[in-house]
């Protein structure tokens, strides 16, 4: 029997509240690490104050000795990059223990999106770091919303991607593959879990978590109007793909991430909506 993945059960607590309350206040998206040496944490996570040009939006870095306080060590605010909002970052350790952080940024006046890297010996210096384009995306297709893994021979990353084909069709999406030498220079390897017709994820799948053996959590919807208001599902990885479990979604939690403890279990971090519209940054314990 394969093993329960860790899901949100209700035992979470509130780690980071939105700024404001209505739609589009969403504090979440996050990625977490635990430290080696103390069992500490860093996350990372992005905030917004809105859906529109005015949106406030940045990309946080925090500690926390517990998980669950988290402490504000650097703030990447969206004019950082001439951007006109920031979506879910991603966190990676490299094999000489520097800290890497990846940033999805909305480019102005357009639905397209790229994903900058941002390189620093501490979290804290990460802000002051010069960003490099690592996803550049194109024309016809935005690129956002990135998990980035190191192993062994080198990294693997799964962006989620939104074709720009069809106007006002973009909030589409899917999830692709790529692998790199350094983190720096990607090879891409095409889409590997895509909505399915028909089905509750019938408008998009993005990959959220990909544990070591291969199980997965993603975020679907059904419709162009559930977006922002994605729920989580259930993948498992077959060869280079990912195949949805059958079933309804298991959460209405979205940009669920799971980290790993070095003591056993799991720490997730999720975004979980209010009744106000607004969204919440909340994490629990899992055990294993």
């Amino acid at each position: 029997m394969s093993k329960p993945f860790p899901l949100p059960s209700g035992r979470s607590v509130t780690a980071v509240a939105p700024a404001g309350s209505g739609a589009g206040h969403w504090a979440g998206s996050p990625t977490a690490i635990q430290e080696d040496d103390d069992g500490s944490f860093v996350v990372a996570y992005r905030t917004r104050g809105g859906t529109g040009p005015e949106d406030p939006a940045a990309t946080v870095i925090a500690r926390s000795d517990d998980g669950e306080r988290l402490h504000t060590v650097a703030t990447l605010d969206k004019s950082r990059f001439d951007a006109m909002s920031m979506e879910r970052p991603a966190l990676v350790r490299t094999d000489s223990g520097r800290w890497r952080l990846y940033v999805c940024c909305a480019t102005k006046g357009s639905k397209h999106w790229w994903i900058d890297v941002l390189e620093a010996d501490t979290p804290e210096r990460i802000a002051e770091a010069d960003a490099r384009t690592v996803f550049a995306g194109d024309d016809s297709l935005a690129v956002k919303d990135p998990i980035v893994q190191r192993v062994d021979g080198g990294w693997q990353a799964w962006i989620c991607c939104h074709p720009l084909d069809e106007p006002d069709e973009e909030d589409r999406f899917w999830s692709a593959h790529a692998t790199s030498a350094d983190g720096l220079e990607w090879t891409w390897h095409g889409n590997v879990l895509e909505p399915r017709p028909g089905r509750w994820d019938a408008r998009g799948a993005r990959l959220t978590a990909v544990l070591s053996d291969g199980r997965a959590a993603y975020d679907g919807r059904a419709t162009k109007e559930e977006n922002w208001f994605e729920r989580t599902g259930l993948a498992r990885r077959v060869g280079p793909r990912f195949e949805q479990d059958d079933g309804a979604p298991v959460s209405i939690a979205r940009y669920l991430d799971v980290a790993p403890l070095r003591e056993g279990g799991y720490r997730i971090y999720y975004e979980s909506p209010l009744p106000d519209g607004s969204h919440e940054l909340r994490t629990e314990l899992v055990c294993a």
